[in-house]
């Protein structure tokens, strides 16, 4: 870690009350840091708002937090920033308090997203349904833990079904698959995060006239890709080269809502 604010003091640590530490009760954002800018900005703050509204913590003003990451980002040029939100300390016990949120903001070094295809696992630990926290980006990250402790070594990402079957998302990205001139995405309303990067795919995918589909996907629609891409604020969009123990490889270059996408994720 290069550096780290907690509730805009310069430091490192919360109370043991705080209850992102007790609970995971909280939310965060992962920033792709690139020429000193936090890359999509708006959008970041944008979903941190609507997890807030969701789960009933006050959101922190905009302003105040963007003021906070210049002064964390400092003469930093690329850089990972993190910014959590708790919903502050509390005693023992579930019910919420009425208690201010604990904003924390670190920056770790980065090296940049890659260009080259990744080598990617199928995680054998499956995600739960739950509507309630379906797209939230919250604490709660037990399952991706337990997913990257799983991951084989030389592998970047792991691709993860729930346990019904259904494609849901990389352990720390979203996920594409490209049939022809088709964009497919799994339906992240049971499970899994609406990614920044993403909604950004969507969005253009809408203003090019092709828009990208939402469904429920399996296995097969997996192997049937003729290519797959894992997205994510620091990975940007990037293919996948190979699946070990999978009969499968890409067939076809890259889809153009997906360059064009690719374009503006590190633009600041």
């Amino acid at each position: 870690m290069i550096a780290s604010l907690v509730n805009g003091v310069p430091g490192d640590q919360v109370s043991i009350l705080d209850r992102g530490l007790q609970f995971g009760d909280g939310l965060f954002e992962t920033l792709a840091v690139k020429d000193g800018i936090p890359c999509l900005w708006k959008r970041h703050m944008a979903r941190l708002a609507a997890g807030c509204a969701r789960l009933g913590i006050a959101a922190p003003e905009p302003g105040l937090l963007q003021e906070e990451s210049r002064q964390l980002i400092g003469d930093e040029r690329q850089a990972a920033l993190k910014i959590t939100l708790t919903r502050g300390r509390s005693e023992r016990g579930y019910a919420p308090a009425d208690v201010a949120p604990t904003r924390i903001l670190s920056l770790f070094p980065w090296d940049g997203p890659g260009h080259s295809g990744l080598t990617v696992a199928i995680a054998s630990r499956r995600l739960g349904v739950n509507p309630d926290l379906a797209g939230l980006k919250h604490l709660n990250r037990l399952e991706q833990v337990l997913a990257r402790r799983e991951q084989p070594p030389g592998v970047r990402e792991s691709i993860m079904f729930d346990i019904n079957g259904h494609l849901v998302e990389g352990i720390a990205a979203n996920i594409f698959l490209q049939q022809g001139e088709r964009l497919l995405t799994p339906r992240l309303d049971e499970n899994g995060v609406t990614g920044v990067v993403r909604e950004l795919v969507m969005d253009l995918a809408r203003d090019m006239g092709q828009p990208v589909e939402e469904g429920r996907l399996g296995h097969q629609d997996l192997l049937r890709a003729q290519a797959i891409y894992f997205s994510s604020s620091l990975l940007g969009i990037r293919p996948v080269a190979s699946i070990p123990g999978q009969d499968w490889q890409p067939v076809t270059n890259m889809h153009p809502v997906l360059e064009a996408a690719g374009r503006q994720v590190f633009t600041p």
